[in-house]
């Protein structure tokens, strides 16, 4: 994103989306799109070929993804839903059909008629006003990307053929990609593209190596063997650094690894103030195998178990018993802190759900979230069954997400009754007294939030969407990561009213988005008042020791002074300048680069 030549080397500046220091030799691995040369009509006597042709890259296609989710190492095994996923979209109508009607209809070769499918799946992507959803374009291109290349012919060696200890450098990487990763050789990677929320985000934080994205230019600024420095934690790299440059991260490194190991031996202290106010710390999962880790650092409870993720994992749609079983686990391995289960929260996007819907969606809608489970109630009511039953084996608290109005809250409460009839009819166990909550991610949410309190248990803001629906941008797109500011004056309102209508009615509030586990942030949100902050589980040490030093009266009184203040960058000088008054290691060992 910025480049400045120091004596020779290159520093540059991307999103760092997974922490940690690291020097060692690049490798350039091509993940360039294959280029379509040749757009020809064919003859009669041609078509079936061509279908055959397509149709025979399909299967190699398919193969090759097989291959290497049955190759995946156990400590990613987890993610393999995303090479699931990958699979679905090869026999997804929208690609496979319409592209051999294309060569049927307009007599055209397959390239050519699969890049005009492509076109049109991008147009109705385009028309979503989800990030979510919207970003699994990437997923439909990178499958196509490997159909184009078997079609062509164009070398698919994979990532896990790396013999020797190297810093990736790709324009992307595909889930697929990344799954390949081996650790003992690839120390981390670097990319022209992406974002914090990214697949390829999350499977860097999965396997904790350093990554830093959105560098724009990356690939062509490096040159096989060059050595970098990547900071995961600030988003510099540098290219060819010079002795002094290396000796300084080599120090910075040290320094960095020995702070993580000290503040993680008191990690299971509590997130106290110096003034005694205490903070409820938890943790956002995706899935069981997380749960440990959560424990491990310090967690006191599951604020946001994503249960999609178990969906897209899926053979099928996971049917109750499936369901049950696992979050029974959760609550059991957790308790007796709370788990708090987000219920299905997928979008209209069939290139990612088993859920066969698309021919009667209007994907303008954005359909997704509660929405969605309303509209297929049955699918709703399998879930909620599961929730309901595996209460009875731990603390569970359930919550419904992308929640705009009123009568969502209303007819989903009243699926719910009806599941609770059936249980009860059937002598089921089940705690009868779960709480229910909602997610605060849309501005109508916001608006409505004093009137949500009189009919739910608790609220959890959900910063990442509410921060790009509030302020309109793409939080995955690197061009716009300069726009997406938690400090904006309109977002601290639109928490802080949240917060009061919340306390007004006698609920509790907890904050789950990427804030939440962001240094910077913690005074604030504190001094607004936010009962409990859920972030990724690696975050939690660090959070912990920055509220251990925190005084909440100076957090309130901070407070006072940043919502008069007009712009993000005033209230992020102001909170940096705090901040480094309170912890000058923070400062120095750039945990505080912000959002």
């Amino acid at each position: 994103m910025s480049n400045h030549d120091v004596a020779g080397q290159k520093n540059m500046k991307g999103v760092a989306v997974s922490s940690g220091i690291i020097i060692g030799k690049a490798h350039l691995v091509d993940r360039t799109k294959t280029k379509i040369l040749y757009k020809y009509l064919i003859n009669d006597e041609e078509i079936n070929s061509e279908v055959e042709r397509f149709e025979n890259a399909l299967l190699t296609t398919e193969q090759q993804l097989v291959r290497l989710k049955n190759g995946m190492p156990e400590h990613v095994k987890e993610h393999s839903f995303i090479l699931d996923s990958h699979l679905m979209i090869l026999k997804d109508s929208m690609l496979k059909d319409s592209t051999i009607k294309r060569i049927l209809d307009e007599k055209i070769n397959v390239e050519w008629a699969l890049k005009k499918s492509i076109v049109a799946i991008r147009q109705n992507f385009e028309q979503i006003d989800d990030d979510y959803i919207s970003n699994r374009i990437n997923d439909v291109e990178y499958v196509t990307e490997r159909i184009f290349r078997n079609l062509s012919g164009k070398d698919q060696r994979g990532l896990d053929t790396i013999n020797q200890r190297v810093i990736i450098v790709a324009h992307d990487l595909s889930p697929a990609d990344t799954t390949e990763l081996n650790v003992d050789r690839v120390k981390g990677f670097i990319t022209n593209v992406g974002g914090r929320t990214s697949h390829t985000a999350i499977m860097a934080q999965a396997l904790d190596i350093p990554a830093v994205v959105g560098l724009e230019a990356i690939t062509a600024q490096v040159s096989e063997g060059d050595i970098l420095i990547v900071d995961g934690s600030t988003g510099n790299v540098i290219i060819n650094p010079d002795d002094n440059t290396i000796l300084f991260y080599e120090k910075k490194k040290f320094q960095h690894e020995e702070y993580k190991s000290n503040i993680a031996r008191v990690s299971h202290l509590p997130a106290e103030s110096i003034d005694g106010h205490r903070i409820s710390i938890t943790a956002n999962i995706e899935f069981l195998e997380e749960v440990a880790a959560v424990k491990s650092h310090g967690g006191k409870g599951i604020g946001l178990y994503r249960t999609e993720f178990l969906y897209l994992r899926s053979k099928g749609i996971p049917d109750e018993e499936e369901l049950f079983e696992d979050y029974r686990e959760v609550a059991e391995i957790i308790a007796p802190n709370p788990v708090t289960i987000r219920t299905l929260d997928l979008g209209g996007d069939k290139f990612v759900s088993k859920i066969e819907m698309a021919t009667e969606m209007n994907p303008a809608l954005g359909l997704r979230g509660i929405r969605l489970c309303l509209k297929l109630p049955d699918i709703f009511k399998s879930q909620l069954r599961a929730i309901l039953r595996a209460s009875a084996y731990g603390n569970i608290q359930l919550m419904f997400p992308m929640i705009s109005g009123l009568q969502e809250i209303l007819d989903a409460e009243q699926i719910m009754k009806e599941v609770k009839d059936e249980l009860d009819h059937n002598n089921i166990e089940y705690d009868h007294d779960i709480k229910t909550g909602i997610m605060i991610e849309v501005p109508s949410a916001v608006t409505m939030a004093e009137t949500f309190a009189q009919y739910v248990d608790f609220f959890s803001i959900g910063t990442n969407d509410l921060i790009q629906y509030a302020l309109a941008i793409d939080r995955i797109n690197e061009h716009m990561a300069f726009m997406y500011q938690p400090f904006h004056p309109a977002i601290i309102k639109m928490i802080k009213h949240v917060v009061d209508s919340a306390k007004k009615t006698g609920i509790s509030v907890s904050l789950c988005g990427e804030m939440a586990g962001d240094p910077l942030c913690l005074p604030l949100l504190i001094g607004l008042g936010i009962d409990e902050l859920s972030m990724n589980s690696s975050a939690i040490p660090l959070s912990k020791r920055v509220i251990r030093s925190l005084s909440i009266k100076d957090a309130r009184s901070d407070l006072k002074h940043v919502i008069t203040l007009g712009t993000s960058r005033e209230v992020r000088t102001y909170l940096l300048d705090r901040m480094k008054a309170l912890l000058p290691e923070l400062v120095e060992k750039g945990y505080l680069h912000g959002m």
